[in-house]
């Protein structure tokens, strides 16, 4: 799911177009301000865990560890809890500064909430055969949280900083669902050049400097022909779309394009050393 298909607009930092407000004071009145949304989001993971699992078994823990060779994924799960606790925070964040007018102060109920809703979706890996509830999917869905939380606090920090994703097409186009979907992704902290004075005015706005992590050859086919798995930690250089096609949109579109593009990197517009 992505929830910044509803981003209309680009919440820069101090200034939020806001609707028509009363007082949100306590935490209790600023995660009600996003209330219907979560549920929302609650009720697609709720729809999508009853038809696609089985609850066969009782409430039980799992050791998955975190992202050494021997782990089923690599760890590129754990970075998938991460990111997706990081968006429903960002999204959530959105909502209520949009409803208060206080982005700095949306930042906890958007984190818990987007904790929570993480959490939500652990427990029914609780009960599934295949798996089990997982300290360190929580771990992870607490630090995309915890990361969402800081660009809403910390001054400047969102128009320098993104966690984004990026899927790399393979043979078939794109996989949805297993491994192969897993393959394709690559996780990237990206620096905005943009995003600080010295750089305003200079052609150097337009680059991102990235660091990603991403991993291949962990199938279980791969493993059982005694091919190792590999992980690699790279760096790159990105073009800034945002800076340079959508900066100043006043569209629609264009707008809901922008925000995307602050969480989901766009294949072959960056170059990453050690990442084929």
């Amino acid at each position: 799911m992505s929830p910044t298909a509803a981003f209309t607009e680009n919440v820069e930092e101090g200034t939020v177009a806001s609707e028509p407000r009363r007082e949100y004071r306590s935490l209790g009145s600023r995660i009600g301000a996003a209330k219907w949304e979560m549920l929302g989001i609650m009720a697609y993971t709720t729809t999508i865990q009853t038809q696609l699992t089985h609850l066969n078994t009782g409430f039980h823990f799992h050791d998955e560890g975190w992202f050494g060779r021997n782990t089923t994924n690599l760890g590129i799960d754990k970075l998938t809890h991460a990111f997706n606790g990081y968006l429903f925070s960002e999204f959530l964040g959105w909502r209520i500064a949009r409803k208060t007018g206080d982005r700095a102060r949306a930042a906890i109920p958007s984190a818990i909430m987007g904790f929570g809703l993480q959490l939500y979706g652990e427990m029914f890996d609780a009960f599934k055969t295949s798996s089990g509830f997982s300290v360190q999917d929580v771990v992870f869905n607490g630090l995309g949280a915890s990361f969402s939380a800081a660009r809403h606090i910390v001054p400047g920090l969102a128009s320098k900083i993104d966690f984004r994703l990026m899927l790399m097409p393979n043979k078939k186009g794109f996989s949805r669902s297993g491994k192969k979907h897993y393959e394709q992704q690559r996780f990237l902290l990206s620096l905005e050049l943009a995003g600080f004075k010295t750089f305003e005015n200079s052609p150097l706005r337009f680059v991102e400097l990235q660091v990603g992590y991403r991993g291949k050859n962990f199938s279980n086919r791969d493993r059982a022909m005694g091919i190792k798995p590999d992980r690699d930690i790279f760096f790159g250089v990105a073009l800034n779309l945002k800076e340079i096609f959508f900066k100043n949109s006043h569209s629609f579109a264009g707008r809901a394009i922008g925000a995307g593009l602050d969480y989901f990197q766009i294949p072959y517009t960056a170059t990453h050393a050690f990442d084929d």
